[in-house]
């Protein structure tokens, strides 16, 4: 695509472009958008073609000939790793004898966390991607577009363009200046508070709870970590999405970033969940065991997640998608995003007929679940 001010061009894989150049668009704040976390997906064998994940990033160059803007685009041969679920729309597309796949995805695969989906070094250029991202459906006869968990901020850029918008919902922690876990709890209700402590106590008796990061973490640590993995992934989406190599990758090319909290018994580590340290942010993503402790899953998902965002400072815990059992545990309901193009006008009017009885379902779901959050009410006393 060209204009007489503007180039755009698919790139040949994340890695085809300089981490400089990448990470310059795409900030420091989200380390799954970054060069690094992206490249390995594609160098561990997780995210290429054959998985599903043809990664096609879509660049607008700048003036200076360097990306000024990229979308982390991915052609895909199927719906999985995606968690906004598209299935219905692809039975419906061919029922009516059309070819749902292969469409365009621009995201961080595997990976439902909200973030910028236009990686801007210079925002003005973020019409001028979007157009590149139809055009590359366009011109290659694809079936659609979609931008999953988009950060709320760009959704007028794509309202703008005329694409749909689709919410959805996930929990998150919000950190409100607490000083400690205990402090947290002071702002629970009574009950809610005496059931998380019994929780704890519970979860942990006769383990030893450890913290990992960056060098801390040893090959060993990530076979073990890749065992409960697996048990995970076969239990919950027939086989996993990451490779073993990936975990080694990602300790070494992200560092300190990297936080992984194990339980051991005796020594011996029985269950893990794997976070990323953001700038504003502690974002949760695997979790596994291979032996089945009562609340451990909350411990080492939710709890100790809490203590070690109050810990750094930051502001909020997510602990990826779904998970309504996340409301009882302080994490609250917030709005997610995702913006789709449809070309076909027949196509777009029936999604678009779906999405606002959808949209309307999830405001009063979310409403619903408010009124259970943990924390205490203005008329109850503490007691």
């Amino acid at each position: 695509m060209r204009s007489p001010s503007v180039t755009a061009r698919l790139a040949d894989g994340v890695a085809s472009i300089p981490a400089a150049e990448w990470d310059a668009c795409a900030g420091p704040d989200n380390p799954f958008l970054s060069h690094a976390f992206l490249s390995i997906l594609e160098a561990s064998g997780s995210a290429t073609a054959q998985t599903g994940w043809q990664p096609l990033p879509i660049v607008v160059d700048g003036p200076d000939g360097t990306p000024a803007a990229i979308a982390p685009a991915y052609g895909k041969s199927h719906s999985q790793g995606e968690y906004v679920f598209d299935h219905s729309w692809a039975d419906a597309w061919e029922r009516a004898g059309g070819r749902y796949y292969p469409k365009l995805q621009i995201a961080a695969p595997f990976t439902p966390v909200p973030g910028p989906r236009l990686l801007l070094r210079d925002p003005t250029h973020a019409p001028a991607l979007i157009a590149a991202i139809e055009a590359v459906v366009n011109q290659h006869g694809l079936s659609s577009a979609h931008a999953t968990f988009v950060e709320e901020a760009q959704i007028p850029l794509f309202e703008a363009a005329g694409w749909l918008i689709r919410t959805g919902t996930q929990f998150h922690w919000q950190n409100d200046g607490y000083a400690s876990f205990d402090d947290f709890l002071g702002a629970l209700a009574s009950r809610k508070r005496k059931a998380i402590r019994k929780e704890r106590a519970a979860a942990v008796d006769g383990l030893t709870i450890r913290h990992l990061t960056g060098a801390e973490i040893t090959e060993a640590h990530w076979d073990a970590f890749w065992a409960f993995y697996q048990d995970t992934g076969s239990r919950k989406w027939g086989r996993p999405y990451l490779t073993r190599p990936f975990f080694s990758m990602l300790g070494e090319a992200l560092g300190d970033k990297v936080l992984l909290m194990l339980a051991e018994r005796n020594g011996r580590p029985i269950a893990g969940a794997l976070n990323l340290i953001g700038t504003d942010a502690l974002y949760g993503r695997y979790w596994g065991c291979v032996e089945d402790v009562p609340f451990l899953h909350f411990e080492l998902c939710y709890y100790q997640a809490i203590d070690a965002a109050i810990e750094r400072g930051l502001p909020r815990v997510e602990a990826g998608a779904q998970g309504e059992h996340k409301l009882a545990r302080g994490y609250v309901p917030v709005t997610t995003y995702s913006a789709h193009y449809l070309p076909d006008s027949g196509f777009r009017r029936a999604v678009a007929d779906f999405l606002v009885r959808e949209q309307q379902a999830v405001e009063r779901e979310q409403e619903y679940l408010e009124e259970l959050t943990p924390f205490r009410k203005a008329e109850q006393p503490d007691v």
